[in-house]
């Protein structure tokens, strides 16, 4: 049976951040994901967790200005002092919340001539995460993400994390497989989830185009969902999309999935 959490960081938008836990709660939902939960304390996250009965299965290390147009943090030469404290503040989070999985995400290059150099920084600063997090018995992930969204993101494709992984060759280092931002480069998920699902170590999804729920667009989620669900994978499906209208009228697809 497949398990699904909710983004509180897309969904639940109608109710103050705090609020969202529970929110997601009444929803049906018994796991959530952040991508960056660091507005509020660890401490209030647990007891939000705690209160409902939650698990927070996923976050992701600070990117700084990556989601205003800059470059980010995990594969910028000159930031890697700024990456290595953000990876602390990960782990106080991570020894209080316990989550399966920390994201990093790559950033983006603005400067093509300096690609080579940034794929390398990112690589040896991903190999810092891991060994920061699995002490912690945390897995890492890391993404891809479009370069229609995102231009210059520095990894936006399944070859490209495939290639990774062989590289660095670390068996706590996972992909965080985005079904949005993959079916938007023209990949088809349900052949790559199905071939590579032991390398995955967390799924996202929301239609394409546009990133709303289930249904506002052209992804074919019953053949996805049952292609993940007949796979290896064995982990949790991150609802990370932009509602269309409010939150509790985009979950149709989630009645007709059943309770996770």
């Amino acid at each position: 049976m497949l398990k699904f959490t909710a983004n509180l960081s897309l969904l639940f938008t109608e109710v103050a951040l705090i609020d969202r836990f529970k929110a997601a709660k009444q929803a049906g939902f018994n796991a959530v994901e952040m991508q960056f939960p660091y507005a509020l304390s660890a401490a209030a996250i647990k007891n939000q967790l705690d209160r409902y009965d939650l698990k927070l299965v996923l976050f992701n290390v600070d990117a700084a200005d990556l989601l205003q147009g800059g470059e980010g943090l995990a594969c910028v030469p000159a930031k890697r002092d700024q990456f290595n404290e953000a990876v602390a503040q990960a782990v106080n989070y991570a020894e209080l919340l316990k989550p399966e999985v920390i994201n990093v995400l790559p950033g983006r290059c603005l400067d093509k001539n300096r690609l080579e150099h940034y794929l390398q920084t990112f690589k040896e600063n991903l190999c810092f995460a891991i060994d920061a997090f699995s002490p912690l018995g945390v897995k890492t992930v890391f993404e891809a993400i479009n370069s229609h969204d995102m231009p210059g993101f520095i990894i936006h494709g399944g070859a490209q994390m495939l290639d990774i992984l062989n590289q660095l060759n670390r068996p706590e280092l996972l992909m965080q497989y985005d079904i949005y931002h993959m079916h938007m480069m023209g990949e088809k998920p349900e052949i790559f989830i199905a071939e590579y699902a032991d390398k995955i170590g967390h799924i996202q999804f929301a239609d394409c185009p546009g990133r709303g729920q289930p249904g506002t667009g052209r992804t074919d989620f019953k053949r996805i969902f049952s292609a993940v669900e007949e796979s290896a994978y064995s982990g949790w499906l991150g609802a990370e999309y932009k509602p269309v209208g409010t939150t509790i009228e985009s979950l149709e697809w989630l009645t007709r999935q059943g309770p996770s």
